[in-house]
């Protein structure tokens, strides 16, 4: 029998968008595991860590080094006979550390009926045929775009900045400003002439949003883009628009900053996005969990294949204030915090989707000595470090952690971390199906 906790060796991928060299979380935690083929270069960019099974990258086991795919397959206990059958062998999340330096592309994820289509399709584009639902949590400050605007500000905009009114159309404009304006239209009705205004715009031809881009440009640099009643400042979206310019000049992305929320987001709050939602990342270091799934439809800030039809098409228009895409984290109920944790602010905070494929929890043990003890779960789990060290434990297992180090842990295990320094931060994923009832000493 497999003892079940397994240190991992992580790959890390090289976009353009990540942080350079040991600027990079990614690429931090990827080089505190030993690997053969991975060393820090400082010119190159390291943009995420991966977690889990998913064929692109899979980890491996640090001793054997099997993949973490092999281990799983081979040995139901490691995932829970539910999990296992469920999802065919497989881990049903992928965790990712990621490091963005410079905007990544504004995209949605498809849902499960539509990802099955688009790989049956397309399958060098869509290589995955199962949805991903995905939430972010800030390990650094973070800034993003996250779901559409509220109607009355993307209004404000269209009625403010003329190049953008332009881009989306006269008629466009008008309609979308009528909804925002009155009390009486339904959801549909407003879904349907966000999606309008959306749709036109994003078809625009690129001779035009390149002659228009200048127009807009001019405008931020002059401090003349007001937000209306956004709750971003002048000076933030003004600065923006710049900084996105220098990174993708001309890009239709640089219209598309006035109809999404900026959001940002302080280390240890985080945004869940279903799929189908419209969102882009701008700078910052995060957790990433999703449903194990590499499909992104993209139209905007990418050098990478864009699908501009499917994605006008697909997406909720759900337009709501930023605050209601933020997930609320609650105590995690099946941890234990020794009398020196509580006491120094210690803590263990669940981040629960309503979704099954994963929830994550963020465990911070504030001195020295400080020891959090986790009840046994009904599937895996995934715990990594991202700042000081300690003790992992795992029955009579027991082992070293320091920041970028990464553990699986076993169905139905009891977790122990104990903390040898200041401030050590773990973040851990898992899934269990049928949460809530507990038997046995173990949720499921």
């Amino acid at each position: 029998m497999q003892v079940p906790l397994l240190r991992l060796q992580c790959g890390c991928n090289s976009y353009d968008w990540g942080k350079k060299g040991k600027d990079s979380a990614a690429a931090r935690y990827a080089a505190a595991t030993p690997s053969d083929n991975f060393t820090i270069q400082e010119d190159k960019p390291y943009a995420e860590l991966w977690m889990g099974t998913h064929p692109s990258l899979p980890s491996k086991d640090l001793t054997t080094g099997r993949s973490l795919l092999d281990l799983v397959s081979d040995n139901q206990a490691l995932m829970g006979t539910d999990i296992t059958a469920k999802y065919n062998k497989k881990l049903p999340f992928l965790f990712k550390v990621l490091s963005i330096n410079k905007a990544l592309s504004i995209q949605a994820h498809p849902n499960k009926k539509l990802a099955e289509k688009l790989h049956a399709k397309d399958p060098k584009n869509y290589p995955d045929d199962n949805h991903k639902p995905e939430m972010t949590l800030a390990i650094t400050p973070f800034e993003g775009l996250c779901g559409f605007r509220p109607l009355k500000e993307i209004a404000h905009f269209l009625a403010t900045i003329p190049p953008l009114r332009e881009l989306v159309g006269e008629t466009e404009a008008k309609g979308l400003e009528e909804i925002a304006s009155s009390s009486s239209s339904t959801p549909e009705e407003a879904k349907a002439r966000l999606k309008a205004a959306f749709s036109s715009l994003m078809k625009t031809p690129r001779d035009k949003v390149a002659a228009k881009s200048k127009e807009l440009v001019q405008l931020a640099q002059s401090g003349s883009i007001t937000p209306g009643p956004s709750v971003n400042t002048s000076e933030e979206l003004c600065e923006l628009v710049q900084r996105c310019d220098r990174q993708f000049p001309e890009d239709i992305g640089l219209f598309v900053l006035f109809f999404l929320n900026y959001v940002k987001l302080s280390p240890g709050q985080a945004m869940y996005l279903k799929a189908d939602d419209i969102h882009a990342y701008i700078s910052g270091d995060i957790i990433e969990c999703m449903a194990s799934s590499d499909n992104v439809i993209r139209a905007g800030f990418t050098p990478k294949f864009q699908d501009v039809d499917t994605l006008t098409d697909i997406l909720t228009y759900d337009h709501d204030p930023p605050e209601q895409q933020l997930l609320q984290p609650v105590p995690y109920p099946y941890a234990t915090l020794n009398g020196t944790a509580y006491s120094s602010g210690s803590e263990s905070l669940l981040y629960d989707p309503p979704i099954e494929e994963f929830s994550v929890v963020r465990t911070e043990l504030k001195k020295p000595g400080a020891k959090a003890t986790f009840e046994g779960l009904a599937g895996p789990s995934i715990v990594i470090c991202t700042s000081g060290e300690g003790k992992v434990s795992v029955g009579p297992k027991t082992e070293d952690i320091k920041e970028g180090w990464v553990y699986f842990v076993g169905a139905t295990a009891e977790l122990v971390i104990e903390s040898s320094s200041d401030d050590m931060v773990t973040f851990r994923a898992f899934c269990e199906i049928n949460d809530g009832a507990k038997e046995n000493g173990v949720h499921h």
